[in-house]
């Protein structure tokens, strides 16, 4: 099902989401993925709202989260196409079953909804330019509606808006700006602070 489709990540979508799972590496995150299918059946992921760094499974503030997200983007023309994880451990490659779920949810509105799955091999190869692609796997529904990686050698199928995108991401990681990225939980703590990261990228 999925599998059919091309999928494209801008390089700020990409950054924000590798930025939040590093502000809080000793816990799971996650995200969700905000885009529109273009014409040419590609998926394009334009932008990217992280959810939670605690209690990632509770639904009463994912629901929440997800109406006020879905609000927020139709305006636009935007809608969610998908869903990010990090697992707790980063030795942990195995798309869980909190991953999937909120995917399986996404998908009822979205079927050719992306999980993307943090790998932490990709993201530590970055640091010796090592790492092209993004350092995420694809993971989309098959026909029995079952989550399958996508594999990335050599298929074009997730690739980078921006192919300049690791570089950047490498100049934020050297200057720690995911220090600046604000997650639903830390909006629900203080409303102060804004879900969206309007100027995580000034």
């Amino acid at each position: 099902m999925g599998s059919e489709f091309r999928y494209e990540i801008t390089q700020n979508a990409y950054i924000k989401l590798v930025l939040h799972s590093l502000k809080h590496r000793t816990s799971a995150v996650n995200g969700i993925l905000i885009g529109r299918v273009s014409s040419n059946d590609v998926v394009e992921i334009a932008d990217a709202v992280p959810l939670f760094h605690s209690g990632l499974g509770l639904l009463p503030q994912l629901e929440i989260s997800l109406i006020l997200i879905e609000e927020h983007f139709s305006a636009k023309g935007l809608n969610i196409v998908g869903y990010f994880h990090a697992n707790e451990r980063s030795d942990d490659y195995a798309l869980g079953g909190v991953a999937k779920n909120v995917g399986d949810h996404i998908c009822r509105y979205f079927p050719q909804a992306a999980t993307l799955l943090l790998d932490n091999k990709k993201l530590e190869a970055l640091k010796t330019s090592k790492e092209h692609g993004p350092v995420m796997q694809l993971y989309t529904r098959d026909a029995s509606k079952n989550w399958k990686l996508v594999r990335s050698d050599g298929n074009p199928t997730f690739t980078f808006k921006e192919p300049a995108a690791n570089v950047v991401l490498l100049d934020y990681i050297s200057s720690e700006k995911w220090t600046d990225v604000v997650d639903f939980d830390d909006h629900l703590d203080d409303i102060s602070k804004d879900w969206l990261n309007p100027g995580l990228f000034n």
